[in-house]
Parts: C-alpha cells; structure tokens; sequence
C-alpha cells in the first residue's frame, strides 16, 4: 500500500481507515498468552484436545473400536499436530510480511500495522509451542519436500500470492477454533487458546483480504490465472500438512490403518469444505478461484 491523500485514501483506491481501525483494536483487544493461559494445571487426560468431531478418524469403523481414552489421547495429537503446523506457516508468514514492508515509510499505518501482525504471530508461536508440550506431544513437522517448498515459497511469494496463502491457513483454523473455543469437553488451556487465536486473527485475515482485493485490482487475466494456481497449490500443502501421521502412533494406533481410514474418512473432507465455505466466496469475487485452481482445491477436500 502507498502513501494516503487527505481523505485517507492511497493511490490504489485502498481505504486506509482500515489499518487505522485495525491498530485501534489491536491497541484495545490484545492478549498475553503467557498471562492469559493456564499453563501451570496438568494436563487432564480426561478430556479431548479439539472437538472429536474435527478428529481426522472421527466417525469411522476405527474410531467406534477404539475407546474413549483412545480417542481423547489421539485428539490431543492432532491438536499438537495441528498447532505444529500453525508455527511453520506462521514462520513463512512473519518473514513474508518482513519482506513487504522493508525499508517503507514507518509513518505509514500499514507499516505499523504489519510489526503489529508480526508481534502477535510471534506471540502466537511460542503460544503454540507451549501447547503442543503441555498437550505431551512429539515435535511435528511437516514433510521434508513441504518444508523446503515452504522455505522457497516465503523467498518468492509477494502480492496478492502472498496474502492468499495468509487466508488459506487462518480461515481453516479459524473455523476450527471457533468450534473448540466453546467445547467443555476440551481441555480449559486450549480453549484459551483458541479464543485468543480467533480475536486475534480475524484482524490478520481482515487485513489480507484487503491487500488481495488492492494487489488484483488492476490485475489481467493471465495474473489472475497464475497467481490462482500458486495460491491453490500453497493451500494443498497447508491442509495435507495439518495433521502428521505420526500423531497416530503417539495416540497407540495402528498407523497403517489409521492412514487407510482417514484417506476415506468423508465426515472430515465434509469438515473441511464447511470451513472452507468462506473462503472460497471470498476467493471467487476476486478471480482467484479459476478451473486449475479449483481442481487443485477439489484433490484437498476443499471444495
């Protein structure tokens, strides 16, 4: 975004009240998660780490034999999975965003407003961190080839490729922990957790939106094809990435089984779509929801 003229307005027609409005609610709703969480309480095994019916093995033959023990060991894996994964894209994000905002004008709201996105991921990070310990969990990664896509993703990505991809995690997420936030039969120290993510990043993904809406106003369609695919592609790796396999062996299942059930699980592709419902509404009006794309979206279960 470039500088503003009197009526707040900057050259791209981007209304820059946003950002201001933005700064004002980060000024009036923050969090400090080593304040606002309980991380002192043991962990209680009696209860679940998200809502079961996000589980990746919810509804299926093998969740029905496993047992309720089981079935509350391995929601906490995958909410550690899940969180895991929340830190490697949140990585990407802050040095995307770093990159964007090199050597711009500091007066400029939205350069204020990116060191202000950047404080709270990082915050976010060691949040998640310390959840995914207290929730007992190994450290999940994703695969190595997603991980060095990821390292040459945050090295090339820029526009609207960038701030797409921001969407793509957090709205996921975001619908996720709007359901765990509520649920009592989670652990109290995630649905902290997820309350404090949720405030936090509906400022984030308010501010991407708006940037994508800028990057692709003047945008033709050969930009829009690219940009489209990239985004899409970017969308696949986060959502594949989500839950690792591994949480199934930390959970005492069998992994093979677990993997067969999950590839076949249609309650959590349906899940996945549901949060994706916005999303795609939102991609769609900007013309970033082409065919390729689409058809990249379809083999993630978002569509």
């Amino acid at each position: 975004m470039t500088a503003t003229d009197s009526a707040g307005i900057d050259q791209h027609g981007t209304d820059q009240r946003v950002t201001a409005q933005l700064l004002r609610s980060a000024d009036a709703v923050s969090y400090d998660p080593l304040v606002e969480v309980d991380w002192d309480t043991p962990l209680n095994t009696g209860l679940h780490g998200m809502s079961p019916e996000w589980s990746t093995l919810y509804g299926t033959t093998y969740w029905h034999e496993m047992g309720e023990d089981r079935q509350r060991a391995l929601t906490r894996q995958e909410t550690a999975s899940v969180a895991s994964t929340g830190i490697w894209f949140e990585m990407i994000l802050q040095q995307m965003m770093l990159r964007d905002f090199y050597a711009k004008d500091p007066t400029d709201p939205d350069f204020q407003w990116a060191l202000t996105e950047i404080a709270d991921e990082c915050r976010h990070s060691i949040m998640f961190a310390r959840g995914a310990a207290k929730l007992e969990a190994p450290a999940y990664r994703p695969r190595r080839h997603v991980i060095e896509l990821g390292r040459a993703f945050k090295t090339l990505a820029s526009a609207e490729t960038a701030y797409a991809a921001i969407l793509v995690a957090e709205e996921v997420t975001d619908v996720m922990q709007r359901d765990w936030m509520r649920d009592e039969r989670i652990v109290p120290f995630v649905r902290t957790i997820s309350n404090i993510h949720v405030v936090e990043e509906s400022r984030h993904m308010k501010f991407a939106r708006e940037e994508v809406r800028e990057q692709l106003a003047q945008a033709g369609r050969a930009r829009r094809l690219k940009s489209s695919v990239i985004v899409a592609a970017a969308a696949y790796f986060i959502i594949k990435s989500m839950v690792n396999a591994d949480v199934y062996a930390a959970a005492g299942l069998d992994v093979e089984r677990s993997l067969r059930e999950a590839r076949a699980n249609e309650h959590y592709k349906s899940m996945l779509r549901s949060s994706c419902a916005g999303l795609m509404e939102f991609l769609s009006s900007v013309g970033l929801l082409t065919r390729p794309a689409v058809a990249i979206y379809r083999r993630a279960h978002l569509i």
